[in-house]
């Protein structure tokens, strides 16, 4: 399993429900591509597809920051992931932010 990440794991698409403002929740797609241990791809959403920058493949831990545009500022996320089987299990922090992280679950497509 430690090399899963590392192996390709992770690439292609993943599908997961983001906590949102008010209880609900936003549909997000990661595609994900990974050439050794480095992460590529975008994370699309109501505001469209964002690149991944920083991403990095740890055994079987992933990482990296989208940099996004909400309400004319830029902001960056910061994403730490554990990949199990067909999930990876994120949590999400905005840098510079004093929120907790917000916790999900990202399933392959």
């Amino acid at each position: 399993m430690l090399a899963c990440a590392a192996k390709g794991g992770v690439d292609g698409k993943w599908i997961a429900q983001l906590p949102a403002r008010e209880g609900q929740t936003r549909e997000t797609t990661f595609n994900f591509k990974t050439e050794g241990n480095k992460l590529t791809g975008t994370v699309s959403g109501r505001g469209g597809d964002n690149p991944i920058s920083d991403g990095q493949v740890n055994g079987d831990e992933i990482s990296f920051t989208v940099t996004a545009s909400f309400r004319d500022n830029e902001v960056k996320l910061l994403y730490k992931g554990k990949v199990s089987g067909n999930e990876i299990h994120f949590s999400r922090t905005r840098e510079g932010g004093d929120q907790p992280p917000q916790e999900f679950t990202a399933r392959r497509a």
